[in-house]
């Protein structure tokens, strides 16, 4: 699978170092017991295949409290995409498709 599964401890650490590999990243807020989060896993993969240079980050909100306070998460799914580390592209809670999230990344590149 093409994600990075996070943690609380080690999520600064991991995404300063994708976004210092010059990569969009992806934060992937979800469940899973959640089958809205499943399908959004197949359009983020697809997404994935699509796009070089981006890193999608699964945080598993039942997990990551202080992640999901953090990024003000109110549901599953939530994606979130950074271009960099003070550009946010997206805040998008619900299900996304893989051409729509392509478009905005590759829009900002």
């Amino acid at each position: 699978m093409p994600f990075i599964e996070i943690d609380e401890e080690d999520f600064d650490a991991i995404i300063e170092r994708e976004f210092a590999k010059g990569h969009t990243v992806i934060l992937k807020f979800g469940s899973t017991f959640c089958d809205a989060c499943q399908l959004m896993e197949f359009e983020l993969e697809e997404v994935h295949d699509r796009v070089t240079k981006v890193s999608i980050l699964d945080i598993d909100s039942g997990v990551c409290g202080s992640l999901v306070h953090r990024f003000d998460i109110e549901q599953v799914p939530t994606t979130l995409i950074f271009k960099d580390p003070s550009t946010q592209l997206l805040y998008k809670s619900g299900i996304m498709l893989a051409d729509d999230i392509v478009d905005i990344i590759l829009r900002e590149r």
